[in-house]
């Protein structure tokens, strides 16, 4: 899919673009119960007009963010809040740990990059908001150390789980993670500080059966289930290569084996040509209809859209369900929690800041440096 596809599929909600990169701030004051989801999108060129792909619409579980929109400020509370920008503290680690400031960590026809040099640049490029984010993950640090409160590897497994219902597979998580160029010990990282504020903050944190039912209430039509079709498709250019993919598939070739060899689909080749469960109104109609229309375990004929000519496998199939509040009531206020913890972060990490003794000696460099520019402007 192109970026302008997934621009035009993430923006189908009419989301800003802030949103749809997940780099949105979080106001803070967003009433818990007017909170908004998306539900994962399916994986193609499959939607109703190539240039402009329609994705899901509304989520059964609110109020987590989709893989489409990233792993934003949305996802993490800690990632605006607390660790910031690690890049100057990684960059500065061995193997430019031993030495003198003067020691050479590059060389350019003979010319020198020192450590000092390099350094300096880091500092500039992004030492505040680094230095910013390393003082307020101490601060969590010292308030969960003065409560007692530990992590346990059970605590960053359920946060973990809690996260990963965002995303409709383990796959689609580990996309997300690579996305944001993140490792697996770095989003551990990531989650142990989270659960120390989650710790620290949830005690005041007040979800009551009420606030529940009425989130329920104010947003039932996206708890119910629409009617829905599991399928996978193998899509070529011809119908000429579709004709005989058709033909080999009625003399028992294995479907996922063609897909993956003939499909140009990228976005479900790899998967055997899976797209998992859809619902109406997110394929071409041509599409949907004849997937609908299958019997579980049946193939399609050759079906022409504006992407190309797809042979069609139905593989599961779900009715319409309406949702009852006794089903999302652990879903709904498990979210309100998480919701009213981000609204509460901010505020709750200045007034410790505000309380701590911080002695910040790059920003009075900083602010040093700048006083000297401003006199000597004035004297010119």
């Amino acid at each position: 899919m192109s970026d302008k596809e997934k621009d035009t599929l993430n923006n189908e909600n009419g989301l800003t673009p802030e949103e749809q990169t997940g780099d949105i701030k979080e106001t803070n004051e967003q009433p818990i119960d007017q909170v908004e989801s998306d539900k994962p999108s399916p994986p193609v060129m499959l939607a109703k007009n190539a240039a402009a792909p329609a994705g899901a619409k509304t989520a059964a579980v609110p109020p987590t963010p989709s893989p489409s929109t990233g792993m934003g400020s949305k996802v993490w509370m800690i990632v605006s809040l607390v660790l910031a920008v690690v890049l100057v503290v990684v960059l500065i680690k061995p193997p430019f740990a031993s030495g003198g400031d003067n020691e050479a960590v590059a060389t350019v026809n003979g010319d020198k990059i020192t450590k000092d040099k390099l350094y300096g640049e880091l500092v500039a490029a992004g030492g505040s908001q680094t230095l910013d984010g390393m003082i307020s993950e101490t601060l969590v640090n010292q308030e969960a150390a003065k409560k007692g409160i530990k992590v346990t590897q059970a605590d960053i497994d359920k946060e973990t789980a809690f996260i990963k219902k965002s995303y409709g597979s383990e796959e689609e998580f580990k996309a997300a993670l690579q996305q944001n160029n993140l490792t697996d010990e770095e989003f551990n990282k990531q989650m142990d500080m989270q659960v120390k504020l989650r710790k620290l903050i949830e005690p005041d944190v007040k979800v009551s059966d009420d606030d529940v039912k009425k989130y329920f209430e104010d947003n039932k039509a996206s708890f119910d289930t629409p009617e829905q079709v599991k399928a996978s498709h193998i899509l070529v250019a011809t119908k000429e290569e579709a004709d005989a993919i058709l033909k080999q598939l009625k003399d028992g070739a294995d479907f996922a084996t063609l897909a993956k060899e003939k499909s140009t689909d990228p976005g479900s080749k790899a998967n055997g040509g899976d797209l998992g469960y859809f619902g109406r109104n997110q394929m071409y109609k041509e599409f949907e209809d004849a997937a609908f229309g299958l019997k579980d375990g049946e193939l399609s004929g050759v079906i022409k859209t504006d992407a190309g000519y797809h042979i069609i496998k139905r593989t599961g199939y779900k009715a319409a369900h309406t949702a009852t509040l006794d089903e999302k009531k652990a879903d709904i206020k498990e979210q309100l929690i998480y919701q009213a913890i981000m609204t509460k972060a901010p505020t709750w990490l200045s007034d410790i800041k505000a309380k701590a003794k911080i002695t910040n000696h790059l920003e009075e460099e900083q602010s040093k440096k700048a006083d000297d520019t401003s006199k000597t402007d004035t004297t010119k």
